[in-house]
C-alpha cells in the first residue's frame, strides 16, 4: 500500500501545483445612458499582483463573460488596460488570471520621433494622427507653437510611417527638382504622387498651424496675452502600444512675468478607438497662479464654433487647406471648470504675425502651480466616421459625459 500510496500522493501534490491559480473577475459598470464600445478601461497592476499573489515571470490571461481571450497592455503608470464593451447602464463581466496568453495583439496606438523630418514627435491611433514639432525645427527659427493633424480614413492599421516615408523620399525630391526645372505644372502633379498632403488612400495633412496654437495646444496668459510654447526640447516615449501611446514632451525655459526660467512638460496619452488625446500640462518654476487657454486656430473669417464654458467642451469646423479635402471637426474638453470659452480675434496686424490665421476658439481655466491642467482635445473628418458638424458636437457631449463618469471596475 505503501509503495503504491507515495508516488500516488506525488502525483496529486504535483497534479495541484500544475492548476491554474485564482481567476479575479473584473467587473465593469457603465452608469450611462447609452453604450460604451470599445473603450479603453483602466485597472491597477498592484490589485491584480497582490489578489493573484503573482511573480515577477508570470504572465496574465484575460477573457470576456463567453470565456473568449483578450488582449490588453500593461502601462508605464502600473495599469493594465483593455478595450472593454458595455451596454448603457449595465454592465460587463471579464476574468483575469495567471497564465501563457495566446492571443494576437494588434497595434493600434503607436508613434515614434522622426529625426528625418526635423525631429517631429507623431502619433497616431486608428481614427486620427497628429505631430507636435521638434528641436530640429526651432533651431531653423520657425515658431511651431500649434499641433498638427493627421486625417485617417478606409484603415485601422498604423499610416504615419508609410506617409513620412514618401515625403521624405530623397529620389522622389531630385526627380521633382528635375522636373520643376524643365516643367513646373509637370513637376506640380509629380509632387502629388507622393507627398503627404494629398490623400492617397488613407488620409492626409491637410491642416493649418503656423504661427498658432494650431490643432489644440494649451499657453499660459500674460497680461491677458498668450505666452506661445515654441517647439518641445526633450521627449521621453513611455507607453507604444498596442492601445495606449503615451509621450513626455518637456520645453525650454521661459519666462512668465516675474519667472524667469518656467519650464513646460505635457504628459500626451491617445488611446485605440479615441478621437481626442488625454493631455496634463504641468509649469515648473512657476510661483503664481495664472489663466490658462487651450484651443485652436481659426482658419475663416465666419467660423462655426461652439464654446459652451458651463459643459467644458468647445468645438469648430475647420475648412482644411485644399478645396476638394473635406472638413476637419476640432474640439476640447475639460475636467477643470472653465472660466469662459469663446473666441478671440486677431487684429490685422496680428494676423500678419500669425500666418493669417483669425485668431483662436479657446477654453479658458487657471493653471496652479503643482496641479496639472488637464484636457482633452483632437478632431473628426467628414471623410471617415464623422460625418457632420452635428455628429462631432454630439461626440463631444458623450466625451465630457465618458470623463466626468468613466467606466468603474470591480476586482473579486
Amino acid at each position: 500500500m505503501k509503495k503504491t500510496t507515495l508516488p500516488l500522493l506525488a502525483a496529486l501534490l504535483l497534479a495541484s501545483c500544475q492548476q491554474p491559480k485564482e481567476t479575479l473577475t473584473l467587473t465593469v459598470n457603465n452608469p450611462l445612458a447609452f453604450d460604451r464600445s470599445e473603450e479603453v478601461v483602466e485597472v491597477e497592476m498592484a490589485q491584480i499582483e497582490e489578489k493573484l499573489a503573482l511573480k515577477e515571470t508570470d504572465e496574465l490571461v484575460l477573457t470576456d463573460g463567453d470565456g473568449q481571450e483578450l488582449a490588453y497592455q500593461l502601462t508605464h503608470d502600473g495599469k493594465l488596460i483593455f478595450l472593454a464593451e458595455v451596454p448603457a447602464q449595465a454592465e460587463a463581466v471579464y476574468s483575469l488570471r495567471a497564465g501563457n496568453p495566446t492571443v494576437q495583439q494588434t497595434t493600434i496606438a503607436c508613434g515614434r520621433q522622426y529625426p528625418e523630418r526635423m525631429d517631429d514627435m507623431a502619433w497616431e491611433n486608428d481614427k486620427v494622427g497628429f505631430r507636435a514639432y521638434g528641436p530640429a525645427l526651432q533651431a531653423r527659427g520657425e515658431r511651431g507653437f500649434g499641433y498638427d493633424l493627421f486625417t485617417k480614413r478606409g484603415t485601422s492599421d498604423p499610416v504615419l510611417e508609410e506617409l513620412y516615408a514618401m515625403e521624405l523620399d530623397s529620389l522622389n525630391w531630385v526627380k521633382y527638382r528635375e522636373l520643376e526645372a524643365k516643367n513646373p505644372a509637370e513637376a506640380k502633379a509629380f509632387l502629388t504622387t507622393y507627398s503627404y498632403h494629398k490623400d492617397h488612400g488613407h488620409g492626409m495633412d491637410c491642416y493649418a498651424v503656423g504661427a498658432t496654437l494650431g490643432g489644440g495646444v494649451a499657453a499660459l496668459l500674460e497680461s491677458d496675452t498668450i505666452v506661445y510654447p515654441w517647439c518641445y526640447a526633450h521627449y521621453e516615449l513611455l507607453d507604444n502600444g498596442p492601445y495606449r501611446f503615451t509621450v513626455s514632451l518637456t520645453f525650454n525655459p521661459m519666462q512668465v512675468g516675474a519667472d524667469t526660467a518656467v519650464v513646460e512638460k505635457r504628459l500626451i496619452s491617445l488611446d485605440a478607438r479615441s478621437h481626442l488625446n488625454r493631455t496634463a500640462v504641468s509649469y515648473e518654476g512657476l510661483t503664481q497662479p495664472h489663466p490658462i487657454v487651450a484651443g485652436f486656430a481659426l482658419h475663416n473669417s465666419e467660423p462655426v464654433v461652439v464654446a459652451d464654458a458651463k459643459e467644458g467642451y468647445i468645438t469648430y469646423v475647420d475648412p482644411t487647406t485644399g478645396p476638394d479635402q473635406g472638413e476637419i471637426y476640432v474640439g476640447a474638453a475639460f475636467t477643470a471648470r472653465l472660466d469662459k470659452a469663446g473666441t478671440r480675434l486677431f487684429t490685422e496686424q496680428e494676423r500678419k504675425q500669425h500666418s493669417h490665421a483669425f485668431g483662436h476658439i479657446l477654453g479658458e481655466g487657471q493653471y496652479v502651480p503643482g496641479t496639472p491642467f488637464v484636457y482633452y482635445w483632437g478632431f473628426g473628418w467628414n471623410r471617415a466616421d464623422i460625418k457632420d458638424s452635428e455628429a462631432w458636437n454630439s461626440y463631444m457631449k458623450q466625451f465630457v459625459q465618458k470623463i466626468n463618469h468613466p467606466l468603474q471596475v470591480t476586482i473579486e
